[in-house]
């Protein structure tokens, strides 16, 4: 690990949410119309007094829920938005990938958005042009290289983008949620690379995702925020533990009606995934002594004939696998498919647990991984047992174990 190439001191950042009589029809309305407050109260802090150091070549990722300040933070350390309170001081270049578009003009083709990214980053015209035929083969946009980007699918967008971010040697690699807009083969590509300019290039890389498996295996250390403020720091298994702790306990279902909306992508999207107790009782956690059916539906669009296997990957809360399951390889048509497996009772150890689920064509090809999709605690509530501490492992499973005496073996 190098020398700090980033600090970060205090950094606060605080927007407005609108004012009273702000002249703007729609935003007075909708302000109104929710009761949200006015004046002094109508703010927000994105961020709140965050500080930290990260090493040249260190990989990091950020976890936190939906507005803890991810993005936030990354913007004021590409220097995108300037913090209210605070500073972060760096050294290096830094390519970022924030959202889907960042750094392109729509009216350039590809080839010429290239060219004006690394002049961005500081490149010399040689410098690009040595890299150019790997940033194009990585990106596989070659067909449309001289077409302007503002006509490219988003996946086609962030292909390219990532592609120039990750060969102009930045010291410093920068990536949002953006990726999770890729398909699944292309996403595994970019981890690998930013392991790749980490390990060997000696850069540094922060990333954000919510896909916890990544996390675990790309980062070297985590940050986990929580509503504007850094709260934890430490090696990526434990912080995920704590995120889903934190967020996900009982998390029991996932429902969506609308499949553009619904998470997926254009093969797969998630309609619903459940987990039912068989037993309800009135305790706020399950008995280990419950079967628990998973029933999942999803929209289904293969782009050609193939097999469609579904797999389920149950996880302890600090990352540790209890089983992978999965189906049968099946023919599925296009539309609406359904699915079930059933976990028997008397199987788990008590202890808190999460779900993810996998979606894999012709037994290669992922489609989709649903990550941390349902997540639920068992305990156990036995009466008259002798043992009252923690049973070791994460299953225990009622299997029959006799003894005998002597006399009778």
């Amino acid at each position: 690990m190098g020398d700090t190439i980033i600090k970060a001191e205090g950094v606060s950042k605080y927007y407005r949410l609108g004012s009273e009589g702000a002249g703007r029809f729609r935003e007075d309305f909708g302000r109104w119309w929710k009761g949200a407050p006015r004046g002094e109260e109508a703010h927000i802090w994105a961020l709140r007094d965050v500080s930290f150091e990260i090493a040249e070549g260190e990989v990091v990722g950020f976890m936190g829920a939906n507005g803890a300040g991810k993005s936030t933070l990354l913007k004021v350390i590409s220097r995108i938005t300037q913090p209210t309170q605070g500073r972060v001081r760096g050294r290096g270049r830094v390519a970022s990938l924030l959202e889907v578009g960042t750094g392109f003009h729509g009216d350039l083709t590809g080839r010429e958005n290239i060219f004006l990214n690394g002049h961005i980053l500081g490149m010399t015209r040689a410098e690009i042009v040595a890299r150019f035929d790997d940033i194009v083969d990585f990106s596989g946009v070659s067909a449309f290289l001289d077409t302007p980007v503002k006509r490219y699918s988003s996946g086609m967008y962030v292909r390219l983008a990532f592609s120039v971010a990750a060969h102009l040697t930045p010291e410093i690699l920068i990536v949002d949620e953006v990726l999770a807009v890729g398909d699944a083969e292309f996403q595994q590509r970019c981890l690998r690379k930013m392991k790749e300019v980490s390990s060997e290039g000696g850069r540094t890389v922060l990333f954000v995702s919510h896909n916890l498996q990544a996390l675990r295996n790309l980062c070297q250390r985590a940050f986990l925020l929580e509503k504007g403020r850094l709260v934890a720091t430490g090696e990526p298994g434990r912080i995920i533990a704590r995120y889903l702790e934190k967020e996900n306990v009982h998390f029991l279902r996932q429902a969506y009606d609308d499949p553009f909306s619904a998470p997926g992508n254009e093969v797969i999207r998630i309609k619903r995934v459940e987990l039912i107790p068989q037993f309800v009782g009135s305790e706020a956690v399950i008995d280990i002594r419950t079967p628990l059916d998973l029933e999942l539906e999803f929209w289904y669009t293969p782009p050609f004939a193939a097999d469609l296997i579904v797999g389920i990957h149950l996880f302890s809360l600090a990352g540790d696998c209890i089983f992978d399951v999965s189906s049968p390889r099946t023919d599925v048509s296009a539309g609406v498919v359904s699915g079930r497996c059933a976990i028997p009772g008397n199987f788990l150890n008590d202890g808190s647990y999460y779900i993810s689920i996998v979606f894999v064509n012709n037994t290669t090809t992922r489609l989709f991984y649903f990550e941390a999709c349902l997540s639920f605690e068992v305990a156990d509530y036995r009466e008259n047992t002798s043992w009252y501490g923690k049973w070791i492992g994460h299953v225990r499973p009622d299997f029959p174990v006799r003894i005998f005496p002597s006399a009778e073996i």
